[in-house]
C-alpha cells in the first residue's frame, strides 16, 4: 500500500468517504459524521498538503484517507496544550472495503512517525464523545485519553487523546516527500 498525498481530483471520492462512514457508523447507532463537511474546507487541506490517501497502486481506487495537520482547535485543547509541538489527525477512513486490514492502524503509526520527523512531541486526535468503540481502538493503538469536552460548539467530537509521536515501522509505501 502507498501512501500520497491527495490530490484536487480525489475531492469526489473524499466526501464520498464521509458519507459511506456516516452510513455505517449509523447501522452501529452511532450520529457521528452525519452532517455534512463542506467540500471546501476539503479542498482548502489538500491544496496545503495536509491530505493523505493510501491506495494498493498509483492507478488503484482509494483505499483510505487521513488529514495531518497543525490545527488544534483551541475548544478542545487547553493553552497550554496549544503550545506544546504536536500533530493532529483528522478524518481518518478506512473504504470498507479495506476493512479489517489494519490500514487504520498503518496510518496512525505513519501518521505518529510523520508527526515525530517533523520534531512534533504528540500525534493528537479528537473522536466523536459518544462513540466508545472508536474511544476504545485509540487505546489500543496507544492514545491516552486527555478529556471529553461537552460544548455544543464542538459538535459532537469533544472526546480528546494524544500520544508521543515516535518514529515507527508502519508498513506503508510512503511517497509524499
Amino acid at each position: 500500500m502507498i501512501v500520497t498525498c491527495a490530490e484536487l481530483t480525489d475531492l469526489p471520492r473524499l466526501t464520498q468517504f464521509r458519507s459511506d462512514a456516516a452510513a455505517w457508523l449509523a447501522t452501529l447507532g452511532s450520529d457521528q459524521w452525519s452532517t455534512d463537511f463542506p467540500s471546501d474546507h476539503i479542498a482548502q487541506s489538500i491544496r496545503a498538503r495536509e491530505v493523505f490517501v493510501v491506495r494498493e497502486s498509483a492507478e488503484a481506487e482509494l483505499a483510505a484517507t487521513i488529514t495531518l495537520d497543525k490545527a488544534a482547535d483551541p475548544l478542545l485543547w487547553t493553552p497550554r496544550e496549544l503550545q506544546d509541538d504536536a500533530l493532529y489527525v483528522h478524518k481518518l477512513t478506512v473504504d470498507r472495503g479495506f476493512a479489517g486490514r489494519d490500514l487504520g492502524v498503518q496510518l496512525l503509526d505513519w501518521a505518529g512517525d510523520r508527526a515525530a520527523r517533523c520534531g512534533a512531541r504528540w500525534l493528537r486526535l479528537d473522536a466523536w464523545t459518544s462513540n466508545t468503540r472508536l474511544h476504545k481502538y485509540y487505546a489500543e493503538q496507544g492514545f491516552r485519553h486527555v478529556r471529553a469536552v461537552l460544548d455544543p460548539e464542538v459538535g459532537g467530537s469533544g472526546w480528546v487523546a494524544q500520544r508521543p509521536a515516535n518514529l515507527a515501522e508502519h508498513g506503508l509505501d510512503d511517497q509524499t516527500a
